[in-house]
């Protein structure tokens, strides 16, 4: 970003992005509440059903693993062809990219296909009520075919790409809408008046590079594990605070979980960080601590990035502007173009160099650079100098966030249950897409993936959970709002949901791991977990 004076930072954070609305539906209005938003949509929550008695394992004094599964397979269960829709009303077909689109695209290529001897159908796909966003017509999607076994979906699908169209397979279970599809999940409960042990969060040697969860719990010496944030570049993303350090940068205003008291105190809300920097007479905002110097993942950063300052999951801004400041948890900053600072542990600048990519050293910091960042800090960092750093944390509601010694904070997302209500923040989370392309919406946040959670309940019980998916038959897989009910239906008053998909894996020392995990190389490697200690 542009070097500023903080006061027209402050005015500039408060500027959103210029992208297209989401033509999901119109936007709710503000409310004073977490508590009770989904029912404000008028809509009745069906129950998940168990399917055969739940299998208890006690792990250790307190801590309990449940698996259950739910619902089961239904003989309308089918393999289906799923063409894509082009993303302009007229663009061709044979290497359409979205999953849906308009009812106008739809038809178009619904006729092009019957044009070709096959029998497709339009299907409309609804988006549920959110927390800030009321419920509406996602798009419509055009698919050939029910078939009970995948192969003869593949051979159908082979023959329409040959045709000219685009496509693949789906399991229509896993459309995410059925609860009473099959789901199998798995639930590790920590009481903490018997549990006398601790839940934080670790990483491996370095926050740059990943770890199996299994491994870091052999490690450290640790009874149970779930995987944790999101990661990019091989690095955690999003706010990352470990035993009071912050350790990642904040996607501004997302959603996250903190932990006290080796657990013991949780929260969930959204959450904002800010850093500056000091040299001289002069402070200004530091983009991010502990990332690739251009590379905004999420986006939600602190001014300057493209296309937009919201968040946006799994969408990479950029910013070719930027000051980052690595810690010695990284391992070796990324190397390149632009100017750099090293500072001793005093923050006492020891070296100016007009390249990227020093180790930093032990116990200090390095102050990356690029673009027109890069002139600024050649000019303000001189050797023997001082820089000093200041860090703020805030929740949803602006006020600081002490960072104690005993102090973790994951910003994950989004928000499942709030106040024993369901109530997610897709919007403001970035879960759904700006744009006219919703295809990330509907295969990300609709439809059935592999799911972690973290919740409390009323009791103080803190609950780590895993769902499985993508294993037809066997286990679905959730939208994000079914996640969210079925979190109030253990017992959740406060949840929020954790990286998913391939990475969902829940394991104990004892055992080795509790589910299974969606990938066909098995365990996938993480960023950073959630690790219950003794």
């Amino acid at each position: 970003m542009q070097r500023k004076s903080l006061s027209l930072l402050a005015a500039a954070a408060t500027v959103l992005g210029t992208a297209a609305a989401v033509p999901v539906a119109e936007a709710a209005p503000p409310q004073p509440s977490t508590a009770g938003r989904a029912a404000a949509a008028g809509v009745v929550a069906r129950p998940f059903v168990p399917s055969a008695p739940a299998t208890v394992t006690t792990v250790a004094p307190g801590v309990t693993l449940t698996s259950t599964a739910y619902g089961k397979q239904d003989a309308d269960d089918r393999w289906t062809v799923h063409v894509q829709l082009p993303a302009t009303p007229d663009g061709p077909l044979g290497s359409a990219v979205m999953a849906l689109g308009p009812r106008a695209t739809a038809d178009r290529v619904a006729t092009a296909l019957r044009g070709k001897g096959f029998d497709p159908r339009v299907e409309e796909v609804k988006a549920p009520a959110f927390a800030d966003r009321r419920p509406g017509t996602l798009g419509w999607t055009v698919r050939v075919g029910r078939h009970a076994d995948v192969a003869d979906a593949t051979a159908e699908l082979n023959r329409i790409k040959a045709a000219g169209f685009a496509g693949g397979t789906r399991y229509t279970a896993q459309d995410g809408t059925d609860k009473r599809a099959p789901q199998k999940v798995h639930v590790l409960r920590l009481d903490f008046r018997t549990f006398k042990g601790s839940v934080t969060t670790d990483h491996g040697p370095t926050l740059k590079g990943t770890e199996k969860l299994t491994d870091l719990i052999a490690s450290t010496g640790a009874i149970a594990g779930i995987n944790g944030q999101w990661f990019y570049n091989d690095a955690p993303g999003g706010l990352y605070v470990r035993n009071g350090k912050l350790l990642g940068s904040a996607t501004q205003g997302r959603a996250g979980i903190k932990l006290g008291n080796g657990g013991r105190s949780f929260a969930v809300d959204t959450y904002t960080a800010h850093v500056t920097v000091r040299a001289g007479t002069e402070t200004v905002e530091v983009d991010g601590v502990n990332r690739v110097p251009g590379d905004v993942w999420n986006c939600g950063g602190v001014g300057g990035d493209l296309p937009t300052q919201k968040p946006q999951h799994d969408v990479k801004c950029t910013d070719d502007s930027e000051l980052v400041r690595f810690t010695p948890e990284w391992g070796t900053p990324p190397a390149g173009a632009g100017a750099e600072a090293v500072l001793d542990g005093d923050g006492r600048v020891t070296a100016v160099h007009t390249s990227r990519g020093t180790r930093v050293p032990a116990g200090g910091s390095t102050l990356q650079a690029t673009g027109a960042s890069a002139e600024w800090l050649l000019k303000h960092a001189v050797v023997g100098q001082k820089l000093t750093f200041s860090e703020r944390v805030e929740d949803g509601r602006g006020r600081q966030v002490p960072l104690a010694a005993d102090t973790t904070i994951l910003q994950v997302g989004p928000t499942l249950v709030r106040e024993g209500q369901v109530s997610v923040n897709a919007q403001a989370d970035g879960v759904i897409r700006d744009g006219t392309d919703q295809s990330f919406t509907y295969n990300w946040t609709l439809r059935g993936n592999p799911r972690s959670m973290v919740g409390v309940d009323d009791r103080g019980r803190l609950m780590l959970v895993v769902v499985d998916g993508r294993q037809a038959g066997y286990s679905e897989g959730l939208g994000v709002a079914e996640a969210a009910q079925l979190m109030k239906q253990l017992g959740a008053r406060e949840a929020m949901n954790l990286d998913g998909g391939g990475s969902s894996v829940l394991a104990t020392a004892r055992s080795g791991i509790a589910n299974r995990p969606s990938d066909a190389t098995g365990e996938r490697s993480l960023g950073n977990v959630l690790i219950v200690r003794p």
